[in-house]
């Protein structure tokens, strides 16, 4: 049975192409996934040849020495840009087996079937081939989602995407047949002195509502958001929006690899889990 399409993939791909000239002044919130990326990279002491960059928004992402490096992008402006191809990343695009790396920043919270695209992913690495993933989940936008309910509170509307916590994060790693799966999440807080400057950083980055079927907003809709976010704001006036990264680490089985702890017992540290032999 097909999934339902939870966000509007054609939509998304002309966010993607609207964000992509201005997207170098609105890359702070996945330029903090990459540091986190790179920094469970740097624990893995084995050596990768082919890394695939799955939504590579303008190809941030430095792939480590001697490796070669394919990128692909729902927005074809970021693709075309990186030199890569333009694909969803639950749609069928990549030969089982092509990766021994697949790094994804930023994108997966916006997938419809995110279930599929996990498990695509682990189809495209070889075995004990790397997945890294991260993606806003858990209680992104909390002030923004209040904002907008005080707002609209006789005609409220879903504005917010809905967010992956990483509890169930890892539960989907699991399902996709991913080995050690380890999922984890930090916490960004960002300070904005009014709602329009997070308005700007959401569609900067291509972040603003896919769901299909919202009504427009409203200019009294505005209005009373500007002024139940200033309700919101510390004594220097500013107001504090919070996003959750939710970082994904898992394996391509493989023979080699430690079996998993027997359900019920400790959980591996990240450490752990991405400890490699030489």
């Amino acid at each position: 049975m097909t999934p339902p399409e939870i966000f509007d993939r054609n939509l998304r791909r002309l966010r993607r192409d609207r964000a992509a000239p201005g997207y170098a002044g609105f890359s702070f919130l996945r330029e903090a996934m990459l540091d986190g990326i790179a920094e469970r990279l740097s624990t893995v002491t084995r050596a990768f040849e082919d890394v695939l960059d799955l939504g590579c928004f303008d190809g941030a992402f430095v792939a480590p020495p001697g490796a070669n490096i394919t990128r692909s992008d729902p927005g074809s402006l970021f693709a075309e840009a990186s030199g890569g191809v333009q694909a969803d990343e639950d749609r069928p695009t990549f030969p089982d087996g092509s990766f021994d790396l697949i790094v994804s920043a930023g994108t997966l919270d916006t997938v419809s079937d995110l279930p599929g695209a996990l498990t695509l992913a682990r189809r495209a690495l070889r075995p004990d081939g790397l997945f890294l993933a991260a993606f806003t989940g858990g209680n992104t936008l909390s002030t923004l989602r209040a904002t907008l309910r005080d707002a609209e509170r006789d005609t409220p509307a879903a504005r917010v995407h809905p967010q992956v916590d990483v509890r169930a994060a890892g539960d989907l790693l699991m399902r996709a047949g991913f080995a050690l799966p380890v999922a984890d999440v930090e916490t960004l807080k960002v300070r904005y002195g009014d709602v329009w400057s997070l308005f700007r950083d959401l569609r900067g980055m291509a972040a603003t509502n896919l769901l299909p079927g919202t009504p427009p907003l409203t200019r009294e809709t505005l209005a009373n958001a500007a002024r139940a976010f200033a309700d919101r704001a510390d004594p220097d006036g500013r107001t504090t929006e919070r996003f959750d990264i939710v970082f994904l680490t898992g394996w391509a089985p493989a023979p080699t690899q430690p079996q998993p702890a027997r359900r019920g017992s400790a959980t591996a540290s990240l450490t752990d889990a991405l400890k490699r032999r030489d």
